[in-house]
């Protein structure tokens, strides 16, 4: 029983040391809210889900680029599997109001031979929550040729 009761309390402070590496008291700005998005790009482009994971809430959804729907955890455990690569991101947008805000921009995808692979416009809806901005929604839409 004493084995039992050590092992739940080694488990307590593990998940809690865990917790304890995501970000703390973040300010309400449309600063911080660019500067988390370069952080998930480069937790990406690193295939680092236990970044990303601090970044976006229990109920996360995202609209990928084919229309499919993905929750939090199929979005992280699919991060170690991605193909090498950086995504580079531009023309940011960012807005807070109140406990929410949103962001939006370009991330243009480039392979590890430095070659392009897609433009991708996204939009990604955050709450604050626990001191920390989390990520409850994303959207994104593939850039191709337009024919106007």
């Amino acid at each position: 029983m004493k084995i039992l009761t050590l092992l739940a309390v080694l488990l307590v402070l593990a998940s809690s040391a865990l917790a304890a590496d995501c970000p703390k008291d973040q300010p309400k700005t449309e600063a911080v809210l660019i500067e988390l998005e370069q952080s998930w790009a480069a937790a990406l482009s690193h295939k680092d889900a236990d970044a990303v994971a601090c970044m976006v809430a229990e109920e996360f959804e995202d609209a990928d680029v084919d229309g499919s729907l993905h929750t939090r955890s199929q979005m992280l455990d699919h991060i170690p599997h991605r193909k090498p690569g950086v995504n580079h991101l531009s023309e940011m947008r960012a807005h807070v109001e109140g406990n929410s805000g949103f962001t939006r921009g370009l991330a243009t995808l480039v392979d590890a031979s430095g070659k392009v692979v897609a433009r991708v416009r996204f939009t990604d809806v955050f709450i604050y929550r626990d001191g920390r901005w989390q990520a409850l929604a994303g959207h994104e839409t593939l850039l191709g040729e337009a024919s106007r």
